[in-house]
């Protein structure tokens, strides 16, 4: 089977351009998750959606079980006789990866109290640890608060990537590695966001989670 992004290349041909971004934001994305931290994601309407499907993907099993390996489960059936078997056959291999716009309170609280455009840049000041990336999706590449949440990661020691359309916008200047997808209109370029991400999902899922059969 061919890896993922050569999958994607092969499926969507003008994203051929994009190779050698997603490879870094692939490499960077492992560094995190080698090295025990989490990826932080932001973006607005569709590209809001895009954030919290990426979560999806990233906090259970997508294309492989995940299952839990021997010593793991051997901690839940010792501790709970009754039920860990149960736990241990329903819990999945995960990385960490927030939303940050998933808190409706804090983000209304922010907004209101202090200010709508750094609703992002709050969360990864508070979530946000050395070594940790954040994923900024904008279609402009000019969306403010998403501008301001990486400002932040990077003064913090996060890696940041950005998810974009063909200018780049700002984020192209400011993040370690944007993935500038080669059309100019919204719909399109979300269009093509989803594939680059699951791609990466998928990538990640199998550094990680390599073992795809019950017998793991």
């Amino acid at each position: 089977m061919q890896p993922a992004w050569k999958q994607l290349i092969t499926k969507y041909p003008e994203l051929g351009q994009c190779r050698d971004d997603i490879e870094q934001a692939f490499f960077r994305l492992k560094e995190t998750y080698r090295n025990g931290g989490k990826t932080l994601i932001c973006g607005n309407g569709g590209s809001s959606s895009d954030g919290e499907h990426i979560v999806g993907e990233l906090m259970k099993g997508f294309m492989s079980p995940r299952l839990l390996g021997a010593e793991e489960r051997a901690r839940f059936t010792s501790l709970y006789p009754e039920e860990g078997e149960y736990i241990a056959d329903r819990l999945q291999g995960a990385l960490p990866a927030i939303s940050l716009s998933s808190h409706t309170a804090f983000l209304t609280a922010y907004a209101n109290d202090v200010s709508a455009d750094m609703i992002y840049a709050q969360q990864v000041y508070g979530y946000g640890r050395r070594g940790d990336t954040l994923i900024g999706i904008s279609t402009s590449g000019n969306s403010r608060n998403v501008v301001l949440a990486v400002k932040t990661a990077k003064a913090m020691g996060l890696s940041a990537i950005g998810l974009t359309g063909k200018s780049g916008g700002m984020l192209k200047s400011l993040c370690d590695v944007t993935i500038c997808v080669p059309w100019e209109r919204t719909p399109d370029i979300q269009e093509r966001h989803l594939p680059i991400y699951h791609a990466l999902c998928i990538m990640l899922e199998e550094e990680f989670f390599p073992c795809r059969t019950e017998t793991c």
